[in-house]
This record gives C-alpha cells, sequence and structure tokens, in this order.
C-alpha cells in the first residue's frame, strides 16, 4: 500500500504540520501562543506545555497547521523574533520518541541487601 509523501516526516500527521515554539515567557497561555501564529493562518492547535504537578507553563508549545505552508511562513517569520523580552524559537517539531523512556520505567534495584 503506497503512504503519502509526507508520512513518517518530523511533525506531521495526515498531512498536517507541527511546530515547536521555545524559549517562550512562563507567563503565556494558549491563547497568547495561539494569536502569535494566526498572522500566518489558523493553527489547528496551539498548546503551551505546562508542569502537570504544579501547573506552570515549562516555557515551550507546540503549534500545528494543517496547512504546510502557513506553518512554514510561521516558522521562518517567528523563529528568533523577541516576544515579552524573549527571542523565540521555532521549528518543524521532531516525532516523539516514547520508547526512551523520560518517565518512569523500570529502575532495578536500589536496595543494599545481599549486596556484600
Amino acid at each position: 500500500m503506497a503512504q503519502p509523501e509526507d508520512a513518517g516526516q518530523p511533525g506531521t500527521k495526515d498531512g498536517s504540520m507541527k511546530l515547536y515554539v521555545g524559549n517562550l515567557s512562563y507567563d503565556t497561555n494558549d491563547a497568547e501562543l495561539r494569536e502569535l501564529f494566526i498572522a500566518f493562518g489558523e493553527p489547528d492547535s496551539a498548546k503551551v506545555i505546562t508542569d502537570r504537578d504544579t501547573g506552570r507553563s515549562k516555557g515551550f508549545g507546540f503549534v500545528e497547521f494543517s496547512n504546510n505552508a502557513e506553518a512554514t511562513a510561521a516558522m521562518n517569520a517567528l523563529n528568533g523574533k523577541e516576544v515579552n523580552g524573549r527571542a523565540l524559537t521555532v521549528n518543524e517539531a521532531r516525532p516523539r520518541n516514547d520508547s526512551a523512556g523520560g518517565r518512569g520505567g523500570g529502575g532495578g534495584s536500589r536496595g543494599g541487601r545481599g549486596r556484600f
């Protein structure tokens, strides 16, 4: 079965492009993030990543466009742009690697018994 040309490409799902937006002010919320990108087209989603325990922003987020040309224009225009005193980093999101561990996973034995 033939796959679409952009299948397996970073940041894409069903032909859409997902952008990573880093170095955000910790005060930035989802609506403000979306507002930064609206000049380039209508984002499908805009999400600031927050700490699950404190609910506080981690200083980065993701914006997804179904139109790759709009996403590319936004990325080119906003990468390095200063917003709220911080120079943004905007690039195509890399696919998530769920098998990399990151969270949880077995830690092995940490007990000292039976060692000597």
